[in-house]
């Protein structure tokens, strides 16, 4: 018997297509994918506001300086798109929702007391993607994200990541998805990861003393981790024994130290800590590896509460 492939099940469920003429890596959702991904997006809203997140909507595209000054340009250009002139500015399609989230909590001056801010979006980004890897919903070019990113103090850093462990556990469990395995990601060597060891030992060390709490165990990766800093990724595999990442945690100090980013507390400033996290990763991965888990029966799936 063959093993369930998310492309055959999405034509035979007419859930999603793709046309030449629109470009590789650009699927359309069908009407019955569309109705998919609303649950999914409404579901996943639905336990972030439980957990406290405030919910946003920003451009899908900035001017080429905040990515230069995230560092994104520097470390992931060539996975962006080219910028397009626009008048006097070049305006890049972001391949992250972070810098906006960053922008967002700049906005205004910031006390101790509205810490822990933890901000999500349901949000497009845009990925240059090869075409030799390409296909399907699980590698595309333009992506929506359960993003999320939590601004806090160091000493709270530990309980946002256990909070983000139980969001995960529960949406798995809604979603029939088997536990996930843990891994950290390290830094590995060359120009891919920001140059400050002191900055990557206190941000793992962080990770692993969330990791420790909880007592579960996890595995160790070198080269893994995003270039600001090492995060959990939470492993999963298909049925044709196919291990990917859907979720992570992401603890990160230089992405708040280069937007000189600040709270106050007793007349004195200090720097947050930003945790990235993704819940239930893009909508177009989840969509693919749901297909797969539950061999197109996705309608078993919303009738048991999703």
């Amino acid at each position: 018997m063959d093993l369930p492939d998310h492309r055959r099940l999405g034509r035979q469920l007419n859930i999603f297509a793709t046309e030449e003429e629109c470009g590789s890596g650009l699927p359309f959702w069908l009407p019955a994918g569309a109705t998919i991904r609303r649950e999914l997006e409404r579901f996943v809203v639905d336990l972030e506001r439980r957990h406290g997140y405030r919910h946003v909507n920003t451009p899908v595209m900035a001017k080429r300086e905040l990515y230069e000054r995230s560092g994104h340009w520097a470390h992931y250009h060539e996975d962006m798109y080219p910028p397009m002139d626009v008048g006097s500015e070049q305006l890049v399609l972001r391949p992250m929702l972070c810098p906006h989230h960053i922008l967002i909590y700049d906005q205004q001056p910031r006390s101790w007391r509205e810490l822990p801010l933890r901000i999500a979006e349901v949000g497009s980004m845009f990925r240059y993607e090869r075409s030799g890897v390409v296909g399907g919903l699980s590698r595309v070019r333009q992506m929506t994200l359960n993003d999320g990113h939590v601004f806090c103090p160091a000493d709270r850093v530990a309980d946002e990541i256990s909070d983000i462990l139980s969001m995960v556990e529960e949406a798995y469990r809604a979603l029939g998805i088997p536990a996930p395995r843990l891994r950290l990601s390290r830094a590995g060597t060359g120009p891919k990861y920001a140059s400050d060891p002191a900055m990557w030992q206190q941000s793992e060390t962080m990770i692993r003393q969330a990791l420790g709490r909880t007592g579960a165990a996890f595995s160790e990766a070198d080269g893994e981790a995003a270039f600001y800093g090492p995060k959990i990724d939470l492993q999963v595999t298909d049925p044709q024994g196919r291990e990917e990442t859907l979720s992570t945690i992401q603890v990160d100090l230089l992405l708040p130290e280069r937007f000189g980013l600040r709270y106050h507390r007793d007349d004195e400033a200090q720097r947050p800590v930003m945790v990235h996290r993704s819940v239930i990763s893009t909508m177009e991965r989840m969509v693919a590896h749901l297909l797969e888990v539950h061999n197109g029966a996705l309608r078993d799936l919303c009738a048991g509460g999703l």
